[in-house]
């Protein structure tokens, strides 16, 4: 018996340790006066393998973060509709990745509708230290998007801005 405890008591500890944890993370900003956007996702781990395997012109969304906003944003060129999306990027070439927002709420497997997806203008950029999780945030953006806002989505060696105004 002593054994036997002893054992569980083991395999649950080396269970806690091995364990990865996938937390939700919320975030809101005021962008501008009367406009405030939030984003929510699961923090998950990069798969940079899974990555490479990406063909040009997929979709891809990484912990599938959900974008809100209650009011109409102008984003460059492009109009985004008050509601609900999906982030993700699109796999542009080797060397360049576009982020793009999905009209609704996508579950996991789920493919979008690549002809209503909305296509933020986009920079994008390696690092040579991966990060080791996702990251998504809204942020002041640099470069080009110097003094404006984006959603910053960061994965592995990857990070790609995509314009909100």
């Amino acid at each position: 018996m002593k054994k036997a405890i002893a054992l569980a008591v083991v395999l649950l500890t080396a269970t806690a340790l091995i364990a990865h944890p996938h937390f939700q993370k919320n975030t809101t900003a005021k962008i501008s006066e009367n406009v405030e956007v939030s984003l929510s996702f699961f923090t998950i781990p990069a798969n940079m393998e899974h990555v490479a395997k990406i063909g040009v012109g997929e979709f891809v969304s990484p912990g599938l973060p959900k974008f809100e906003t209650s009011t109409a944003i102008t984003a460059g060129s492009v109009t985004i509709p008050a509601g609900t999306y999906t982030v993700g990027v699109v796999k542009k070439s080797d060397t360049d990745w576009q982020m793009v927002l999905s009209p609704g709420e996508l579950a996991f497997g789920d493919s979008p509708d690549m002809a209503k997806l909305i296509e933020l203008d986009s920079s994008f950029r390696k690092s040579s230290e991966p990060v080791g999780h996702l990251v998504v945030d809204i942020f002041p953006g640099d470069g080009k998007f110097e003094g404006k806002a984006v959603i910053l989505l960061g994965f592995g060696t990857m990070w790609v801005q995509g314009l909100l105004g």
